[in-house]
């Protein structure tokens, strides 16, 4: 482990130290300075010969966190690295993957080129939001899944199977759905969601179940503005669930709402589910999560050992599926 060196973005520094305290590593110095303009600034310790990881998830303020990575890439291509690895447990504008309209982007592709022509010789991502995002990289790329890490804690409530219900909050999110009940027990319930515009959904029917008198368990990969996992939870209970959990890999919690007449600005994310019919919500560490986004029923998860049992084994060459074997990792395939 000598020649790995690792490398934190100031987007998540509290998860680069878990995964390097897990790997019994010390964090390598990288400075960072913003120019008056806002232009960004990186200089980092010798790395000549290294096989170096740079943590950072493109998470809010994407744009910003997703530049200072390129930056870190480049400053360490021309500091004469050995191997370079972005290590990215959330990848901003992953759901812009396809063009569902006409005269709009394929930014998830767009992102994928500027990381490989930045100079990243492969990518280690956690739970993207499609899976063929992977093929967007002429570079390999390497995908782990929270799953396991969330099944665990269900595991922990003894939930008897009769009682389980697993529901996807819409059709995208059947598989994972089915891959969580595969481990859980439980039945399956689809939510028939209709996108109104980018922030709007609408919740008509609900598919399978049982719903009625049942605990039910939604996952999702990502909470942005919640409306979808809100307005599921809404019919889930109207339709006689006894209790909701929801878990979700990416905790983003996006949105603003400002009050008119005090002109209080509150986070809509927060706001919706902590008036939704929720009785707690599951994350993980993937993303920052300040203490004003943290609710009461609110738990967050580390992935920190998954991420750095990855690192360990892209190191020494070693195979990474193998992981989805162990008591670490697990796919939701």
């Amino acid at each position: 482990m000598r020649e790995l060196k690792i490398f934190s973005g100031r987007a998540h520094p509290e998860l680069a130290k878990s995964i390097a305290d897990y790997l019994h590593l010390d964090i390598g110095q990288c400075r960072f300075s913003t120019f008056p303009d806002g232009e960004f600034h990186c200089k980092i310790e010798d790395v000549r010969g290294r096989d170096v990881f740079l943590i950072q998830p493109t998470s809010p303020p994407v744009n910003d966190t997703l530049m200072e990575l390129l930056i870190m890439i480049d400053t360490c291509l021309r500091a004469s690295a050995e191997r370079i690895t972005a290590v990215i447990p959330y990848y901003g504008y992953a759901r812009q993957d396809r063009k569902d309209e006409g005269r709009v982007p394929i930014t998830a592709k767009l992102v994928a080129n500027m990381l490989t022509r930045a100079g990243a010789d492969r990518v280690l991502a956690m739970d993207l939001h499609a899976a063929q995002i992977q093929g967007f990289f002429d570079i390999p790329v390497d995908h782990m899944y929270a799953a396991r890490v969330l099944n665990n804690h269900f595991r922990e409530m003894k939930i008897p199977n009769e009682d389980l219900v697993i529901v996807s909050p819409d059709e995208g999110s059947i598989k994972r759905a089915v891959g969580h009940a595969k481990r859980l027990g439980g039945n399956i319930a689809i939510i028939d969601k209709r996108r109104l515009s980018a922030d709007e959904v609408s919740q008509e029917n609900i598919i399978g179940g049982p719903i009625e008198g049942k605990i039910a368990l939604m996952f999702d990969d990502m909470i942005s503005t919640a409306g979808s996992i809100c307005g599921a939870a809404e019919l889930v209970k109207k339709n006689g669930a006894k209790e909701i959990h929801v878990a979700a890999s990416h905790g983003i919690f996006a949105g603003t709402l400002v009050d008119e007449a005090s002109g209080k600005e509150e986070n809509l994310a927060i706001k919706r589910l902590r008036e939704a019919p929720i009785d707690s919500i599951v994350v993980t560490d993937s993303i920052p999560i300040p203490p004003e986004k943290r609710l009461p029923n609110m738990k967050v998860l580390s992935v920190a050992p998954i991420l750095a049992e990855a690192i360990k084994r892209i190191h020494q060459h070693k195979s990474i599926s193998a992981i989805f074997g162990s008591s670490l990792a697990d796919s939701d395939s």
